[in-house]
């Protein structure tokens, strides 16, 4: 894959990211969705996952957030702040200190600091961006050296708004499409992949990827 711009990421064919139905995410979320979107085992089995690598005292941010965030609610963490679509939503969710509304599809920039996070988690949601790399860019940027981006995600979408490549591949070319998302955006270290899927419930994927120590100059 060439490039001309040194400054212009690499591109996904346009394709992969068309959905059913194009109309502005605003009008599919206006309304406040006070659900969960996987299975009650699945949802401790996220939460046993950011209890496992998630420290207490660490500044968090919660990428596609909603009225959860499935983060442990015994930990003490130093910030949590999240960035979705319905401020009703995010502003019933208890573990967050702070929030802003943002479509990520129209602005994949985030309006956040540069180097301000220990971890991004995305649960769940993924599926929904129709410029990842560009967001991934900007997660790597808005997170500190060394910290760590953390995707879940299971089998559940919401057809009309996931993009179409999602729906085509199986499991381990969805993780392997996360995972480019990471590469492709550049400034992370090899992505990893884990499977903690309890039984009789909904599956549950995550990729793992750390920002690199130091970013070569480019």
């Amino acid at each position: 894959m060439t490039n001309d711009d040194p400054n212009e990421l690499p591109a996904l064919p346009p394709e992969f990211f068309q959905r059913q139905d194009p109309q502005p995410d605003e009008l599919f979320y206006q309304e406040p969705r006070y659900v969960t979107h996987i299975d009650d085992a699945t949802i401790e089995a996220l939460t046993a996952l950011y209890r496992e690598i998630i420290p207490p005292g660490s500044r968090v941010l919660d990428l596609m957030s909603s009225w959860i965030s499935h983060l442990p609610t015994d930990v003490s963490y130093e910030h949590v702040s999240g960035l979705g679509m319905n401020e009703q939503e995010l502003a019933s969710n208890p573990q967050l200190a702070d929030y802003v509304v943002h479509n990520l599809n129209d602005r994949p920039e985030m309006p956040l600091p540069d180097d301000s996070f220990d971890f991004v988690i995305n649960a769940v949601s993924v599926q929904y961006l129709t410029r990842p790399t560009e967001v991934f860019a900007s997660v790597q940027r808005v997170l500190k050296p060394g910290g760590l981006s953390i995707v879940a995600f299971s089998h559940r979408l919401f057809p009309t708004k996931a993009v179409s490549v999602w729906q085509q591949l199986n499991r381990d070319d969805r993780a392997r499409l996360v995972a480019s998302y990471h590469v492709l955006a550049g400034g992370f270290d090899e992505p990893m992949f884990v499977d903690r899927s309890p039984q009789d419930a909904d599956p549950l994927w995550a990729v793992i990827a750390k920002k690199a120590e130091s970013v070569p100059p480019g």
